[in-house]
């Protein structure tokens, strides 16, 4: 790794850079002869979407306005799925004996994997947004907006777009650091990148703010429960540029680079590469679901099925998953979890969706009467937890680490285990003192418990 340059070195050398952009501009303008009206109407818009006061609030309305959608525009197809995974689950239940394979179909994969894809229209929305402000070439201007935050913590605008990246995933994400030079600044990016909150994140936010938040308006298109993924989004962001301020601060001292890029012209993003985004991305979540969270949901059925309960004992409890869900309640207790979080987050390393999929399998195993939906789901949320465990647990998610193939991608990239048990450790011990502070608070507050 390079060594840090000393403070008024990098002073001279930012200094170099903005005199080196004024000139730059100076000279195109010199050099300018005529211009198209569509150069003429990109600097009419940079010049309000790059203003540092306007250009940041656009900025901001547009990333809440994506939120709202979010839950606005989910609702009726979530209800279709919902509707769909429930019929599935019906038919299926009436075909088969009782028995274990029954349970294993309906309890173990149409409960488990059902409870997951129903937030399919979500995500589809969310990289909706995304795609639009890519191929509009908005996505760029907000790299350069963030850049003089981003310098302030220690990083240069140039961490923007892997960071955005990892609103998708944080493998890409990471991969993404690539292209930045300074190794310090790229490592940085590298262990703040699992902060931003990634798609993966959204079914377990979605299925806990629509079970304790209501679904109220808190002003004029202004949803409460938007309002708060809103907050869980923005809370991710800021956590990540903390956690860079203090690395830079600290064990990655230094100062940021520059930040040069060339900014595209506006344009209306072609339909045909916005709906061949949106299949790739169903395919990657579709994919993903029928594999690494099926097969973590089968095993996890398994290991909730045996021993069979006995009269007047709960399945969850006096299984395999419920004894090993047991030992990691004694150290998740204090933070306000309960024992059907402490089964869900061991297999949520596997990928962060597993914790729908995991609560949902267990709570089908324990009623395995009822048919499997998201609404049933919710109402058992509601009278098995406190709001307190509900805020804490999604604290929680925030900041854990909890997904391997981030962890691999990270030791691929930094070649070595140092930095990601490092990831791990810091993660973890921010999530825990998150979801803590946030239960004690709520509980004060008296918002129960758990």
């Amino acid at each position: 790794m390079l060594a840090a340059p000393r403070c008024g070195v990098h002073k001279q050398v930012k200094s170099d850079i903005v005199h080196l952009q004024r000139r730059a501009r100076e000279i195109a303008t010199a050099a300018v002869i005529s211009e198209t009206p569509v150069r003429r109407w990109t600097h009419r818009l940079d010049a309000v979407l790059l203003h540092p006061v306007i250009g940041p609030l656009i900025l901001a309305a547009l990333m809440f306005i994506m939120f709202q959608a979010v839950f606005a525009w989910s609702a009726a197809p979530m209800d279709w799925i919902g509707d769909a995974v429930a019929w599935l689950s019906g038919v299926v239940s009436k075909a088969l004996p009782s028995g274990l394979v029954r349970s294993l179909i309906v309890d173990g994969a149409i409960a488990g994997v059902g409870a997951v894809i129903t937030f399919l229209p979500q995500i589809l929305i969310l990289f909706l947004f995304i795609l639009l402000l890519e191929g509009t070439g908005y996505m760029v201007r907000a790299a350069f907006l963030m850049d003089r935050l981003m310098h302030g913590v220690g990083l240069s605008g140039r961490a923007f777009i892997p960071l955005l990246s990892s609103f998708a995933c944080a493998v890409p994400g990471i991969m993404a650091t690539r292209t930045i030079d300074d190794p310090k600044d790229r490592l940085t990016t590298i262990l703040v990148a699992p902060l931003m909150t990634c798609s993966a994140r959204l079914p377990v936010y979605t299925l806990i703010i629509a079970a304790f938040i209501p679904n109220r308006t808190v002003g004029p298109g202004i949803g409460l429960q938007g309002l708060v993924m809103f907050g869980l989004y923005v809370t991710g962001i800021a956590g990540a540029l903390m956690a860079a301020l203090v690395l830079r601060r600290g064990v990655l001292k230094g100062g940021s680079g520059g930040f040069m890029m060339e900014l595209p012209k506006y344009q209306w993003p072609p339909l045909k590469d916005v709906a061949i985004g949106l299949l790739t991305r169903a395919q990657i979540f579709l994919k993903r679901a029928g594999t690494i969270i099926l097969g973590t949901t089968i095993i996890l059925w398994a290991l909730a099925s045996i021993p069979q309960a006995g009269p007047g004992q709960k399945q969850s409890e006096v299984s395999i998953a419920g004894h090993i869900a047991t030992g990691i309640e004694t150290v998740v207790k204090p933070i306000g979890f309960n024992h059907d979080i402490a089964l869900a987050l061991l297999p949520a390393m596997a990928a962060r969706e597993v914790a729908v999929s995991a609560i949902a399998t267990v709570y089908s195993i324990d009623s395995p009467d009822e048919q499997a939906s998201a609404t049933k789901l919710k109402d058992k949320l509601q009278h098995r937890w406190s709001l307190a465990t509900a805020l804490a647990f999604l604290a929680w998610f925030v900041f854990a680490p909890q997904c391997i193939s981030t962890i691999a991608v990270t030791r691929r990239e930094t070649n070595g285990w140092r930095w990601p048990l490092f990831m791990v450790t810091y993660l973890f011990a921010l999530a825990y003192l998150a979801a803590g502070a946030t239960y004690w608070i709520a509980v004060a507050a008296g918002l129960g418990g758990t």
